[in-house]
């Protein structure tokens, strides 16, 4: 079992990395290379080599549809994006929480039918690549306006807050101020924060924001999740707010803590802070949402994770106020979560919930060099055999209730879920946020993981679980050709320093001249499935932590014809995305559940068709949506597999 020591031990052993550096370099040269210390590039990749054929092996006995492979085509689609992490999670590492990454969201911005994509960055400004089909992309940042490149960016979702047909933006920073853009239409945007009703006196650690309507009156209202304080007050390099030193250990203290928000549209682009009113004053060191109707009443619920304890769920009580019911229906939730997802895993029409859990696994084993397991024994289990031995009492005594590793609670209905983690092969190492999506359009969703660190730690891989038929997840990112990376590409270089000069004072130079470049390895971040060259197939794209973006094209639809129904809802009366609607398409005996919430990977919110596998299905016999205003819309004529559909709300 993997020895868990939590965010106590993380700050202090990452910490000493950087006293490390002497037994990597050697000789007199005036420019020297280090590796990142715990990179290990040889084992490391003789390991994923191992573990690659062990999956192709296992793989001879699987049923699921895996006869496909994705390719990394970035740089066939033109994208030059490259994220860029502050000093802090950099050339001056500290374990500080600018290490969790920054946000990629999609959405059509321009009205041409083609799915256009926002990269989040931390230094250097955000940027947005026109979808120009086949594949290619343009960046469109200059003339957009939605650089924001005096800002240190997280996370970023596009929704329509007007209805007015033109998907919006928000972007959320660290301490600078979030961001409202209104689309104008044509690609053009314009900052309407000002008299938005979303600025701040004092500017939060903000993180993922998630629009739905909590109210139903058919307009998007914002959660905004806070995580708490982890900078000080003096700025770095490209005006950062430069972390603390024990940022890992703020969850311990109340002073640190910063409340979530909740704001109600009030139309016209104006927003309301509600928390108060609605009692959903959150505070839980959270860096995302999301929501759902679990109790099944028409009012969207919230989940919320927190990366330091418990999680929470809030019921809504018919638009009136939300109440903490999270011992009811989840009463062991993870102890460190990161992303979260609601779906249906095995078509029985309840929504189940998978959450990942990535600071459990900041564990003292992997963390010491030279000691590090990639077997996938060690991957798939929980963090917990050692916490009674690794863990200070205050962490201890709030983890006695908590999940250490991700968690998958299946819906049995009436209210009442079971965690199948284990049983279903849900667990996952260090991982991010998870996008679920139909990646085999065998009509049951599978999920991509990402996962890692980065400088200075060990290599970790992003996962892909195919969903066997709803009876387990079987791990498949070897046998798909995600992992390993193109080239067995798993570390860059992530900065140099002058030794003789500006940087001569830092732990690296100790003992040695000339210029140091130092190397890290990759590990990625945010990530989004869309059907990027419009042949029918989901691919993934990818938002890393310093570096370049991974663009995995995929070739289901050259190994077999995938059958398939994308779905573009436009609600009338209910918001204009459709946010929080649910859809029903019938196949003779099956039946395919879409949650429609825009979820896109970890610290994102997006605005892309719906994307439903059919499997073998020849036909569709009807399709059920059940809009967030309640108005239930059945649909049997012209329902053409193999194509997008756009279905309007009926008029009451």
């Amino acid at each position: 079992m993997k020895p868990a020591t939590s965010l106590l031990t993380y700050p202090l052993a990452a910490a000493t990395l950087l006293a490390l550096p002497l037994q990597f370099l050697s000789g007199a040269e005036v420019t020297k290379r280090v590796i990142n210390p715990f990179g290990q590039t040889e084992s490391t990749l003789r390991a994923l080599e191992a573990n690659k054929q062990k999956q192709i092996a296992a793989a001879k006995s699987w049923k699921v549809v895996h006869d496909f492979r994705f390719t990394d085509r970035r740089a066939e689609s033109g994208i030059q994006f490259e994220q860029w992490p502050v000093d802090d999670g950099a050339k001056d590492y500290k374990a500080v929480h600018y290490d969790h990454g920054t946000a990629l969201a999609a959405a059509d911005v321009d009205g041409d039918d083609r799915t256009d994509l926002y990269f989040v960055n931390q230094i250097g400004g955000n940027e947005l690549w026109r979808n120009l089909g086949g594949g290619k992309f343009e960046n469109i940042t200059r003339t957009t306006g939605v650089a924001l490149a005096d800002k240190v960016g997280v996370a970023a979702s596009f929704a329509d807050i007007d209805n007015d047909g033109l998907p919006d933006l928000f972007v959320t920073t660290v301490r600078m101020g979030n961001v409202l853009f209104k689309n104008l239409g044509g690609g053009k945007f314009r900052d309407i924060t000002a008299d938005s009703g979303l600025t701040v006196k004092r500017p939060a650690h903000s993180s993922g924001a998630t629009f739905f309507d909590f109210n139903r009156d058919g307009l998007l209202d914002l959660f905004v999740a806070n995580v708490g304080v982890y900078t000080r007050n003096e700025k770095g390099r490209g005006g950062f707010y430069l972390g603390r030193s024990d940022a890992f250990q703020g969850w311990q203290f109340a002073a640190r803590s910063e409340q979530s928000v909740l704001y109600q549209n009030l139309g016209g682009g104006k927003f309301e802070d509600v928390s108060k009113k609605m009692s959903l004053e959150h505070r839980g060191w959270s860096g995302d949402a999301t929501f759902c109707d679990l109790n099944q009443d028409g009012f969207p619920d919230l989940y919320v994770p927190s990366m330091s304890g418990e999680d929470k769920f809030y019921e809504n009580d018919r638009g009136q106020r939300f109440v903490d019911k999270t011992a009811a229906y989840f009463p062991k939730t993870p102890w460190g979560a990161m992303g979260v997802k609601f779906f249906d895993y095995n078509l029985d029409g309840l929504m189940d919930l998978y959450v990942t859990d990535m600071h459990s696994d900041m564990t003292t084993a992997q963390i010491k060099a030279g000691d590090q397991d990639f077997s996938p024994a060690f991957e798939k289990q929980k963090s917990d055999a050692w916490c009674s031995v690794e863990w200070s009492p205050l962490a201890k005594q709030t983890a006695a209730n908590c999940i250490l590793g991700n968690a998958f609670y299946q819906n049995l209905g009436g209210g009442r879920f079971v965690e199948v983690s284990g049983k279903l092969g849900a667990e996952t190492y260090w991982p991010w946020g998870v996008t679920v999506a139909d990646l085999n359009a065998d009509g049951y969703e599978d999920m991509f993981v990402t996962a890692g660190m980065g400088y200075p730690l060990r290599y970790a891989i992003n996962s892909v679980l195919l969903n066997d038929g709803g009876q387990r997840f079987v791990d498949s990112e070897f046998v798909l050709g995600v992992e390993p990376r193109a080239g067995n590409r798993i570390e860059k270089e992530f900065f140099t320093l002058d030794c003789d000069g500006a940087d001569k004072k830092h732990p690296l130079c100790r003992g040695t001249n000339g210029t140091l470049s130092v190397l890290g390895t990759l590990s990625s971040r945010s990530s989004i499935a869309l059907d990027l060259d419009d042949d029918g197939d989901l691919d993934l794209v990818t938002n890393e932590w310093s570096d370049k973006p991974q663009v995995l094209i995929s070739n289901l639809s050259e190994k077999r014809k995938p059958q398939f129904l994308k779905i573009r809802l436009v609600g009338s009366k209910s918001n204009r995305d459709g946010l929080g609607a649910t859809v029903k398409v019938h196949c003779g005996a099956k039946t395919f559940h879409r949650f429609h919430d825009g979820k896109s990977g970890y610290l994102a919110q997006s605005a892309a068709p719906l994307y439903i596998g059919l499997g073998n299905a020849a036909q569709i016999d009807r399709i059920e949506v059940l809009w967030p205003s309640g108005k239930q819309q059945v649909l049997k004529d012209k329902l053409t597999i193999n194509s997008q559909l756009t279905i309007t709300e009926e008029a009451p």
